[in-house]
């Protein structure tokens, strides 16, 4: 029985009780909690049901949890429902009805933890979108774990996710970004708003190479082809390094084709007739304050160009007609001012502004013996992608960039994070999983085939620990889709192998026989209970993109 059965059964028994009373069950609430409490003696699961509609059903609520004590002690699987304080309801399941969590695992496999919640929703799903003048920074590296763990985990829930990429190969920044190759290729200095880097060197060296003579071109020439062949050959790099993290896109949008279609004309022309964009000393402005905005926002310049903004609206509404109906940015931590812009774009486009949604990632440092790392080999003073991989590995920067809140800023701990010992949470969760796969290994000699197991028979506290704790994956899961949080998927890992390493340290509670000891019901049951435990670390290690090793 799951968490979620418990909650049906107490619904169910919750009604029976209001109508006996003369009471609407209409009063009960939408979602019917059960909990965990924090201590094991009080019972395996707890509920304040009864305080939260005694007031409505007319009674109080030690009352009225004594009814729905003794309505679900007479219910299949509840072993006993006892009330305590003003009206908690504290619930304990009979060993077989626990045990029943581990075959719904077992029959479900890798689907184990995937639901529907999220289905029919169509969801753009933009990050990284670093500008192609540089390598992947460590701010674009979270996002690009966070953004891809949160595209796998809303997938499993049923929507539709596109992962996109925005390429913003428009605009000044481009333009220093060649004017930084050019100075490289002719070896002038670095120009004072340029890039700096060995790898701005090793752009301008490839570009020569392959167009003998571009450093004399004219400068106009020049400029276009270190412009058009740099952008090229950092995107490539951009991608591949991305591809080698384990992030892939379903979609590269290019911000210039916005601009070369006309989609940013005619989106302000659209603008101007809904009276939503006015003209004030010699620019066109959009009212987006109206809207929600701390301001309204410069979208035609006085000199005639677009500002940022008019790309931004254009880019808005292909993603609209291209059908999606919640559009996620996930954005920088300089970008809190974005929240209401694009909110606002929303709303004079005619649309929910909650079609919007925009995540902000915090800082994210690396540490070294106490002390913080700055330089980068390749790339000046920015820290990459590149860096952290290769101090830490995919997995160990995947898992630390994921588990914590986006709301919250991260120090990586390099010496912690190449730990091979339980101190490092990837490597105790990767363990975990290991130490499975290894009973799995070793129970192959021995004849379990045709020994069914009995789950009654697991009565230990790390047992039942253990099953709970599995059965909440499912919720977990949905609850990381719905607020958008991949970080309670790592954090639920690590309870789970937790949960894992003191059910199989105890010595007393023995999954393989010992000698020529037979192979009994409870052996399977244990051994069943291993394997269950196997495929969910398997299953939320895949929604982080982390691998789970056979052996470590």
């Amino acid at each position: 029985m799951t968490p979620a059965d418990l909650a049906d059964l107490l619904r169910a028994a919750a009604a029976k009780v209001l109508v006996e009373r003369g009471s609407d069950p209409s009063i009960l609430p939408d979602e019917v909690k059960v909990e965990r409490p924090r201590n094991p003696e009080h019972g395996d699961y707890a509920t304040n049901l009864a305080m939260q509609v005694a007031k409505k059903a007319g009674t109080n609520p030690r009352e009225l949890a004594g009814l729905l004590a003794e309505a679900l002690s007479a219910s299949e699987g509840i072993e006993s429902a006892d009330v305590a304080g003003p009206g908690f309801l504290n619930i304990r399941l009979a060993a077989a009805a626990q045990g029943a969590i581990v075959e719904q695992i077992l029959a479900a496999g890798a689907r184990y933890g995937s639901a529907g919640a999220q289905s029919g929703r169509k969801i753009n799903l933009e990050f990284v979108s670093a500008n192609p003048t540089g390598p992947v920074h460590l701010g674009g590296t979270r996002w690009a774990a966070v953004g891809d763990a949160l595209g796998r985990i809303l997938s499993a829930q049923g929507a539709d996710v596109t992962r996109e990429y925005y390429f913003n190969d428009h605009g000044a920044q481009i333009d220093r970004f060649a004017n930084s190759l050019v100075a490289a290729a002719v070896g002038a200095p670095t120009p004072e708003d340029g890039y700096a880097g060995a790898y701005i060197g090793d752009i301008a060296a490839r570009i020569v190479a392959a167009h003998p003579g571009a450093a004399e071109l004219p400068e106009s020439e020049r400029h276009e082809l270190f412009r058009r062949e740099g952008v090229e050959l950092m995107f490539a790099h951009i991608r591949q390094t991305l591809h080698d993290f384990g992030t892939d896109f379903d979609v590269y949008f290019n911000e210039s084709s916005l601009f070369e279609s006309g989609a940013v004309e005619r989106a302000v022309e659209a603008l101007k007739t809904s009276g939503d964009l006015y003209e004030s000393d010699g620019a066109w402005w959009i009212a987006s304050s109206e809207y929600g905005d701390d301001k309204d926002r410069v979208v035609i310049k006085s000199d005639g160009h677009a500002a940022y903004v008019g790309g931004d609206i254009a880019y808005y509404q292909n993603k609209r007609d291209r059908g999606f109906d919640l559009c996620i940015y996930m954005l920088g931590a300089d970008h809190h001012g974005y929240i209401g812009r694009l909110k606002a774009i929303a709303a004079t486009s005619g649309d929910d502004p909650g079609t919007v949604e925009v995540l902000i990632g915090q800082m994210v440092n690396l540490v070294r013996g106490g002390r913080a790392v700055r330089m980068s080999k390749r790339a000046g003073t920015v820290i990459t992608l590149d860096d952290l991989v290769e101090a830490i590995g995919v997995d160990a920067a995947r898992y630390v960039l994921v588990r914590s809140s986006v709301n919250s800023s991260i120090d990586i701990d390099l010496d912690l994070w190449t730990k091979q010992s339980n101190e490092n949470p990837v490597y105790y969760v990767q363990y975990a999983h290991a130490r499975t796969r290894a009973v799995g290994r070793n129970a192959e000699d021995f004849g379990f085939a045709g020994v069914a197991p009995d789950f009654a028979l697991l009565t230990a506290d790390e047992e039942g620990e253990l099953i709970r704790t599995l059965g909440e994956y499912p919720a977990v899961v949905a609850g990381s889709a719905s607020l958008r949080e991949p970080h309670r998927v790592a954090r639920y890992l690590e309870e789970l192998a937790a949960a894992y390493h003191r059910f199989q340290t105890n010595k007393a509670l023995r999954i393989l026989p010992q000698g020529d000891d037979p192979v009994t019901p409870l052996n399977a049951a244990r051994l069943t209970l291993v394997e269950a435990t196997r495929q969910v670390l398997a299953n939320g290690l895949g929604l982080l993109g982390v691998s789970a090793p056979e052996r470590m």
